[in-house]
C-alpha cells in the first residue's frame, strides 16, 4: 500500500511518499481502508520530537480519519465489511502507524459510526479537535455560565472551542490576527473577535461592561500568555491546550496568589476509550442542539500532503483535510 512515511525523529519535511506491506489486523483490531484523514499540530510536533511518543521508524502519522472496513480481528464482534467508521481516539499515528496512508489498523473499541448529517470530510476532521476542545471547557468542572476566551480561534481547535463553549451558554470571546477570519468567527458563534495586536483587553473591558474572562483556552502560547493571565478575573483559569507561539516567558507569579488563578493542561490522550465514548457523545449533543458542525478550511489529495502541513503552518480557518481514497 501507498503511506507517507517518516523514517526519522527530525522535520514534517522528511515524510516521503512510499510502499509498504498492507497490514493485518490482529485480536481487538479493525482494518480500514481510509477515505479521508485530517492534520493537526501534534503531527508535526511528533516529527520534529517535541512530543513523547517514539514510535518505531518507519512512522506513519495521522490521528484523525474515516475509512471503510476492509477485515476484522478473529475477536471483533459486532463489526462487519464495508460499513464506514471514524476514528474517535486512539494511538494511530502516535505509537501506531496512522491515518496518512491507504490502509490503517486501529483498536475496534476506539471506532464509532459517523454522523449521519455532515460530509466524510466534516467527520475525518472532527473527533481529535472536538474532544480536545471538550476537555479544555470541562477541565475545571462544570461551570455556569461564564466569559470564556479562545486564543488561536480560527483554527482546528479553535473554531471548536467556539461552538462548544456557545452551545454551553459561555460568552466567547475569540482571538485572531486576520480580519476575514474574524468575521467568520463570529459567524460560527463568537461573541466578540479580537486581535492580538492591538490593545485587545481594552476592547474586552468595554465589552464586558465589568465583567471578567473566567476561562481562557490557550492555544498559542508564547509571549501572549502573560496578557491572557493579566486578562483573567479573580479565580480565573486557564486551559493550556497548544503552544504555536513557542515557550512562555517568565512572568509574575504574584498575579496567581493573588487572584487564585489555576493553570493546567489539556491532553486528550488522558482519555480512555470509553471516557472518550462518553465525551463524544456529549460533543455532538452540544453541536446538535446549536447546529454547529466542523469547519474544514480545505482539502488535499493523497500526493500533496507537504502542501497540505505548508496550508496547516500557514493558519487555515478550521481543519486542513488528506483525501487518502
Amino acid at each position: 500500500m501507498r503511506a507517507w512515511l517518516l523514517d526519522k525523529i527530525s522535520s514534517i519535511d522528511g515524510l516521503r511518499l512510499g510502499e509498504i506491506e498492507k497490514p493485518v489486523p490482529g485480536e481487538g483490531e479493525v482494518l480500514l481502508r481510509m477515505r479521508f484523514a485530517a492534520l493537526n499540530p501534534a503531527d508535526r510536533y511528533l516529527a520534529e520530537g517535541q512530543y513523547p511518543a517514539r514510535p518505531p521508524m518507519p512512522h506513519i502519522l495521522g490521528r484523525d480519519g474515516l475509512g471503510i472496513v476492509e477485515a476484522v480481528g478473529p475477536d471483533v464482534q459486532g463489526l462487519r465489511c464495508g460499513v464506514e467508521l471514524l476514528i474517535l481516539r486512539g494511538e494511530a499515528g502516535v505509537s501506531l502507524p496512522g491515518t496518512f496512508a491507504q490502509y490503517a489498523v486501529v483498536p475496534a473499541d476506539v471506532l464509532v459510526l459517523p454522523p449521519d448529517d455532515w460530509s466524510p470530510q466534516q467527520c475525518a476532521a472532527a473527533p481529535l479537535v472536538y474532544l480536545t476542545a471538550f476537555q479544555a471547557l470541562t477541565l475545571w468542572g462544570d461551570m455556569p455560565a461564564s466569559v470564556v476566551l479562545i486564543t488561536g480561534a480560527s483554527g482546528g481547535v479553535g473554531t471548536a472551542s467556539v461552538h462548544l463553549a456557545r452551545a454551553m451558554g459561555h460568552t466567547v470571546i475569540a482571538m485572531s490576527r486576520d480580519a476575514a477570519k474574524a468575521e467568520k468567527l463570529r459567524a460560527q458563534g463568537a461573541h466578540l473577535v479580537v486581535d492580538p495586536r492591538e490593545p485587545w483587553r481594552v476592547k474586552v473591558k468595554d465589552f464586558l461592561r465589568g465583567a471578567r474572562i473566567d476561562l481562557a483556552v490557550d492555544n498559542i502560547g508564547g509571549e501572549l500568555f502573560n496578557q491572557v493571565i493579566e486578562a483573567l478575573g479573580p479565580k480565573g483559569k486557564v486551559s493550556c491546550v497548544g503552544r504555536l507561539a513557542g515557550p512562555v516567558p517568565s512572568f509574575n507569579t504574584a498575579g496567581l496568589f493573588f487572584r487564585q488563578l489555576r493553570i493546567g493542561g489539556v491532553f486528550v490522550g488522558a482519555y480512555q476509550p470509553r471516557q472518550a465514548r462518553k465525551a463524544w457523545e456529549d460533543v455532538l449533543r452540544l453541536l446538535k442542539a446549536s447546529g454547529a458542525a466542523p469547519v474544514v478550511d480545505s482539502e488535499w489529495e493523497f500526493e500533496r500532503l507537504p502542501e497540505a502541513f505548508a496550508r496547516l503552518a500557514a493558519g487555515p480557518m478550521g481543519k486542513v483535510v488528506l483525501k487518502v481514497a
